[in-house]
């Protein structure tokens, strides 16, 4: 039986962050790095005096709406249709989907787009939920939030996810991408995150392993930017 994609595709919203919050502030400074030209190493970089757990939430945020942005182009298309659960993934994993918690949690195999879907749908629940991604004008209760061990717990798996969508998008849509002349876009958005996921140590290895051929030639460039007689 195929798995049919949830009829909530294509009606991605970027998620916002509210004028004048701390996530506003430090959503700004990547987006005036980049806007003037900046390398992606100095938009990745923590700002001076700034909470690493805030950069952190703020960038999951950031990279939630490039893959939803890029996924959106073709969610709608009926090729999705065409896989059956546990197919469209890279070569040699299957990532599959935990429903419920606790004794009621069950593990279903899903297709790669129903895959992606979930994974978008789950990200943007945290995201909107506000004891987890407060967007207030309390910096304070912000950053308590951000720098809690279950925050961090939250933020490693929102960004293990998010790369595995890169790693299905890479593997089976690419063409389709390319096609649609979002390549370069995907490309800018995928080593954007991976910097910024090598800069903070946010990915394990083994999640890495999939895409190896991928992700090897951006850490290159990541540590040779990183060097003092590079050129930025």
């Amino acid at each position: 039986m195929k798995s049919s994609i949830p009829s909530a595709g294509g009606t991605f919203k970027p998620l916002r962050h509210r004028s004048g919050t701390l996530r506003d502030r430090l959503h700004g400074y990547t987006k005036r790095t980049l806007g003037a030209g900046g390398s992606v190493t100095e938009a990745v970089r923590l700002p001076p005096g700034e909470s690493c757990a805030g950069w952190v939430a703020v960038h999951a945020i950031d990279f939630y709406n490039d893959v939803s942005t890029i996924w959106a182009v073709m969610s709608t298309d009926p090729f999705l249709n065409s896989f059956r659960p546990g197919e469209g993934f890279p070569s040699g994993v299957e990532y599959r989907w935990s429903e419920g918690s606790g004794k009621h949690a069950t593990t279903v195999s899903v297709s790669a787009p129903v895959y992606i879907e979930k994974v978008l749908e789950w990200i943007a629940a945290q995201i909107n939920d506000e004891s987890k991604f407060p967007d207030d004008d309390d910096d304070e209760h912000a950053l308590r939030v951000f720098q809690t061990p279950q925050f961090a717990a939250l933020c490693g798996q929102i960004f293990r996810r998010l790369f595995r969508v890169y790693g299905i998008i890479y593997s089976s849509f690419f063409n389709t991408l390319e096609a649609l002349g979002m390549a370069p876009h995907l490309n800018t958005a995928f080593k954007h995150f991976m910097f910024f996921c090598t800069e903070f140590g946010l990915l394990p290895e083994r999640e890495i392993e999939p895409l190896e051929v991928l992700v090897k030639p951006i850490r290159k460039q990541y540590y040779m930017s990183k060097q003092p007689s590079s050129s930025k």
